[in-house]
């Protein structure tokens, strides 16, 4: 398993206090923690989390992107693991849904509420979409048009409709649901293959 938070500037000891920062902000949030609350949680001192970052705001812009960085590599993993262009779309909208079912609306409201960290969630929004429309053109059955600039704006929209619960408010369906639900559509768009009953 790699590891996805270190680089040649972390040690072994920070790349761990941000693991343990991810998880604590996708649980809880992170506007409400000061620096003193963080240290105390993670047993450590402030000036070991100063070394990360030098201010709160810098570091919950680092740890968020150490997040989607993760969170990115782990998808696309499962991606490179399916060999089937059209599974590989499904298998991509999966993993996102499995990388975001930790994530609270305690941290999508955080997320919101703080630019530079919703600024670091809209790049990745964009580049999921990318993502989207590149998988969208590898799979396409030449016989169809299917325009997959705009299969990647309409996965975007949606799925920034389902990170911020948008989406589950107003169809019922969880994030992994409403992922597998985008999947099928967008499948079914580029091959032609029927949908599935809700």
């Amino acid at each position: 398993m790699p590891r996805p938070l270190h680089t040649p500037r972390r040690s072994p000891r920070q790349v761990a206090l941000l693991e343990g920062l991810v998880d604590l902000f996708l649980t809880q949030g992170f506007l409400r923690f000061g620096i003193g609350d963080l240290a105390e949680r993670l047993r450590c001192s402030r000036s070991t989390l100063y070394e990360i970052a030098p201010s709160k705001e810098q570091l919950v812009i680092t740890v968020v992107r150490a997040f989607f960085r993760r969170s990115t590599e782990r998808v696309e993993a499962r991606v490179e693991a399916e060999r089937d262009p059209v599974r590989r779309i499904g298998a991509y909208l999966d993993a996102i849904a499995t990388e975001l079912s930790p994530a609270t609306p305690a941290f999508y409201a955080d997320l919101d509420a703080f630019a530079p960290a919703r600024e670091v969630y809209a790049q990745n929004t964009a580049a999921a979409a990318r993502r989207v429309k590149l998988l969208v053109e590898s799979a396409a059955d030449p016989a169809r048009a299917v325009d997959a600039s705009f299969v990647g704006a309409v996965a975007a929209e949606v799925m920034e409709s389902i990170q911020r619960g948008q989406m589950e408010a107003m169809t019922s369906l969880d994030d992994a649901q409403a992922y597998r639900r985008l999947a099928d559509l967008i499948v079914a768009g580029v091959t032609g293959a029927p949908l599935r009953a809700v």
